[in-house]
């Protein structure tokens, strides 16, 4: 009887290992989870590169009103020009190494995973063909005892088409054991060399916004005692 699979009644059978439905299960949440930590770290990039065109614009719009005030006022609306361009500078600077240091290696991560993925792609179909082959096998082996049974006349051209299925039968199998080494070699290369290229983005990444947000407060910091003489005088 032909098995529900040749026929087509039932899904193509699948790999029943727990340890690689473990495998894949973390390779697809780990591809979701790092494309959505991929797209608010370009938010964040994104946002940095705004607010300092921002703060350029605030420093040329603050440099334009000193020159329509004098004395400590226009003092003080030219010193808020001049560090509100200081800081536009900072965070276009640290836009950028927050888009090569954090951003680009996400989007490295990204893709090793996209490209495991493939792998495990590539070894379902070759399982499936495997299994596939080796069930007609079956089924010719049977009709080839048969045949040779009743002594028929068909024997010779069965045998061939048997050695023939037989070859193919191999030739999948060596092909499948061949995607299963590449995928276990993908997946050491990913855990050694990405999860320490990672452990680096995220390190990077901590420092920047540590430096940037004490830059921001040390250059504001700094000018205050400039603008409270300003608010005495008046």
């Amino acid at each position: 009887m032909l098995s529900d699979v040749v026929l087509g009644k039932e899904k193509p059978v699948e790999e029943s290992n727990p340890e690689y439905e473990k495998l894949k299960h973390y390779i697809f949440e780990l591809e979701n989870h790092l494309a959505e930590a991929q797209k608010h770290a370009y938010r964040l990039v994104k946002r940095h590169r705004e607010l300092g065109q921002s703060l350029s614009d605030f420093g040329k719009a603050a440099k334009l009103l000193s020159s329509c005030e004098g004395d400590a006022l226009g003092k003080a609306f030219s010193e808020l020009g001049a560090k509100s361009e200081t800081l536009s500078i900072r965070l276009q600077k640290e836009s950028h190494q927050l888009l090569m240091n954090f951003e680009e290696p996400l989007k490295d991560y990204v893709h090793a995973v996209q490209s495991i993925k493939a792998t495990i792609g590539d070894r379902a179909n070759a399982f499936r063909q495997q299994c596939e082959l080796a069930e007609t096998m079956k089924l010719k082996e049977i009709n080839l005892d048969k045949l040779m049974l009743t002594r028929s006349e068909k024997v010779g051209e069965a045998e061939i088409e048997y050695k023939e299925l037989k070859a193919d039968s191999e030739e999948a199998t060596r092909r499948f054991e061949i995607i299963v080494q590449r995928m276990n070699e993908e997946i050491v290369r990913f855990q050694e060399q990405k999860t320490l290229d990672m452990g680096i983005a995220f390190h990077e990444f901590a420092k920047g916004q540590a430096r940037l947000a004490n830059s921001i407060a040390d250059a504001w910091r700094s000018l205050l005692p400039k603008l409270d003489a300003c608010s005495s005088a008046q």
